[in-house]
């Protein structure tokens, strides 16, 4: 359960949502894609187009369990899908040649993005981005979208040992800027995400994208419609 979450209070439609966070907000801790940037639909569209070309198809099931895993262990579920690194290779050739153009057209903020970290830096906390994206590629997409200098720590998926659901992507940014866990709202839209979050004893809240979130969930987190309501509750 998650710290000072009495069970059943999670969800947006209950109605004392509005209750306090358990803790004061310290510090701010976002993953990226599919919470900050609209990444998630894109990614999936170029990677289900790839597979089928590969003559080898994603499932939806298949895919959902993907979304939030460190790019390792991605890597390798998608190497025993097509069956060895020669169909995987050709996978990802077309994978990433179709997501780079997109992402060259443009990246574009989730609903709500910019009134949140407005209303966090207003006032004065601390914002850092915990993502299984690689550093690099992480940055590049954040300055893209005009929020990477809004963010005093980018932790990515290169800078871990373990990735989600391992605590220590949060854990990292915690420290990075010296706020004590159990003072940090951490967002996310996975549930790979949120079992991070909550293992870190940070006050998880899930914007759901592609998915929903199942009871187990809901038993660790708290449930936002958008980040326009995330910032709702932290006014």
């Amino acid at each position: 359960m998650a710290p000072g979450y009495p069970q059943g209070n999670r969800h947006p439609h209950h109605e004392d949502t509005d209750m306090p966070f358990p803790h004061a907000i310290q510090a701010a801790i976002f993953d990226m894609d599919g919470l900050l940037i609209d990444s998630e639909r894109p990614l999936r569209g170029a990677m289900m187009d790839a597979a089928v070309t590969v003559g080898r198809p994603l499932s939806e099931v298949f895919y959902g369990t993907l979304i939030g895993r460190p790019y390792p262990a991605v890597r390798q579920m998608l190497v025993d899908h097509f069956g060895g690194e020669t169909v995987f290779e050709r996978f990802t050739e077309l994978y990433r040649s179709a997501i780079q153009a997109h992402f060259d057209a443009g990246i574009a903020l989730m609903a709500g993005v910019v009134e949140l970290l407005d209303h966090l830096d207003a006032a004065g906390i601390p914002m850092a981005v915990a993502t299984s994206t690689q550093r690099e590629r992480a940055l590049h997409h954040l300055t893209q979208a005009g929020i990477a200098q809004r963010f005093r720590a980018i932790i990515g998926g290169d800078d871990v040992s373990q990735g989600k659901p391992h605590p220590e992507p949060y854990l990292k940014a915690a420290a990075a800027l010296g706020i004590d866990p159990r003072h940090c709202i951490a967002l996310e839209d996975s549930h790979n995400g949120i079992r991070a979050a909550h293992a870190a004893g940070m006050m998880a809240v899930m914007v759901p994208d592609l998915l929903a979130p199942t009871e187990e969930i809901e038993a660790l987190c708290r449930v936002a419609a958008d980040l326009h309501e995330v910032r709702r509750w932290v006014a």
